[in-house]
C-alpha cells in the first residue's frame, strides 16, 4: 500500500473528511457539483457542511464517499472544503462564473468581437418588439444598448471585418450591423432563421429551424446546404478547424444529437444522448462544448473528438456560450450573462 493510500485510510478511520475530486470543477452560481472523497459523511457524526471560499453551500445529497452540493450565489472562484464533526477537509478549487449582466433574453450564443466586447440579444417572445434588441457589454462589464428596431433577434456572428450579423426568427432575415450600429438587410427568405456561423471562406450559414441549413456565399448567392429534422426551438451552428459544421436543434426527444455536416453537406450524428442541446462552440483542440443536459445534469457538456462526453460547467438555464481571446468563456442563460476565467483556449467564431 502506498503512502497516499495509507493516509487516506487513516483519514477514513479518524473520520477526517478528504476531497479527492470535484466534478465538474467549474460552475455557475446555483449550479450543482459532485464532490468525491473519503469520510464525507461518517454515520456516527453530524451532518457535514460545505464551504465555497468562505460561503456556505447547500448539500442536496450526501454519502460517505460522495455528495452533491449547490454553489451559493455569493461565491467566487477558490477552494471548496468539507467540515464534519469539527474537522475540515483539504481544499479543491472550483472556478465560479461571475454575473456580468441581467434582465436580458438570449436564446443562442452571445458574440465576442476582436476587442473583447460581448454582444447579447433581448430576443423576446415571437412577435414581441423589445425597446432594445441587442446590448453591448464592454470589457469593464458596462452594459449599453447597441441596436433597436429589430424583431426577435436570435443568432449572432461576426465576420472578419468586425461587422455583426443577426438573424431574426420573426421575418427570416439576416441583418448586417456595422460597429457604429448601422443596420442593413443582408439576406431574406431564410424561413425561421436561428443560428448563424461563418466558414473560413466567409460564407454565412443560417439554420432555418423548419429543417434547412442555408449557405450564403460571399457574393450573396443562396444555396440549400443540408437538411435536418425540424427543431422545436432553434438550430445552433459552429464550425470546427477542419471545416466540419456542428449543429444542434432540440426536438421533443430527451435523447437529442449533435450533428456533423461535412463540406459536401452530408449529415451524420456526431454524438447522441443530450437533453435540449442549444448553443455550442469549439476549443482549439477540437472539443465541442454544448449547452445541454447530460444524464439529467444541466450545464456545458464537453464532447471530445473521440465522442466522450462529460459535464464541464454546471449550471441551469444555459442557452449558449462564446470563448474570449484571453482564455475565458462568456455564458448565456435565459436572462443573464456570465464570465468565467477558465483557461480554455477557444476556437474563434470568425
Amino acid at each position: 500500500m502506498g503512502i497516499s493510500e495509507t493516509l487516506l485510510g487513516k483519514k477514513h478511520v479518524d473520520g477526517n473528511p478528504y476531497i479527492e475530486a470535484i466534478e465538474p470543477s467549474a460552475a455557475l452560481p446555483g449550479g450543482e457539483v459532485k464532490i468525491v472523497g473519503r469520510a464525507l459523511k461518517p454515520p456516527q457524526f453530524a451532518r457535514p457542511e460545505v464551504d465555497f471560499s468562505g460561503v456556505r453551500g447547500s448539500i442536496t445529497l450526501s454519502s460517505e464517499d460522495f455528495m452533491y452540493a449547490r454553489v451559493p450565489f455569493e461565491a467566487h472562484s477558490g477552494p471548496v472544503t468539507i467540515h464534519c464533526n469539527g474537522q475540515a477537509s483539504n481544499g479543491r478549487e472550483v472556478k465560479i462564473a461571475q454575473n456580468i449582466a441581467e434582465n436580458l433574453h438570449p436564446v443562442a450564443n452571445p458574440a465576442v468581437d476582436a476587442e473583447g466586447n460581448v454582444f447579447v440579444t433581448f430576443s423576446g417572445g415571437r412577435g414581441q418588439k423589445a425597446p432594445v434588441a441587442i446590448y453591448k457589454i464592454d470589457t469593464n462589464y458596462s452594459v449599453k444598448p447597441f441596436l433597436s428596431d429589430l424583431m426577435n433577434p436570435t443568432g449572432l456572428a461576426f465576420d472578419t471585418q468586425g461587422q455583426l450579423y443577426v438573424s431574426s426568427r420573426y421575418d427570416g432575415t439576416v441583418y448586417r450591423v456595422t460597429p457604429a450600429g448601422d443596420m442593413s438587410t443582408y439576406a431574406e427568405g431564410m424561413g425561421v432563421a436561428t443560428g448563424i456561423a461563418f466558414d473560413r471562406e466567409q460564407s454565412l450559414y443560417v439554420g432555418d429551424r423548419t429543417g434547412t441549413i442555408w449557405r450564403i456565399a460571399s457574393d450573396r448567392q443562396i444555396f440549400v446546404y443540408a437538411t435536418l429534422e425540424p427543431s422545436m426551438a432553434a438550430y445552433h451552428l459552429a464550425f470546427a478547424p477542419d471545416g466540419t459544421l456542428y449543429v444542434t436543434g432540440p426536438t421533443t426527444s430527451s435523447y437529442d444529437a449533435v450533428y456533423a455536416i461535412d463540406s459536401h453537406g452530408s449529415v451524420s450524428v456526431f454524438y447522441r444522448g443530450l437533453g435540449r442541446p442549444q448553443g455550442l462552440a469549439l476549443d482549439a483542440l477540437g472539443n465541442v462544448y454544448v449547452a445541454a443536459s447530460l444524464a439529467g445534469k444541466r450545464g456545458i457538456v464537453k464532447i471530445t473528438p473521440d465522442k466522450q462526453a462529460s459535464l464541464a460547467i454546471a449550471g441551469s438555464n444555459l442557452v449558449g456560450l462564446a470563448f474570449t481571446r484571453t482564455g475565458g468563456v462568456v455564458l448565456a442563460t435565459t436572462n443573464s450573462v456570465f464570465h468565467l476565467t477558465w483557461g480554455v483556449r477557444g476556437l474563434p467564431l470568425i
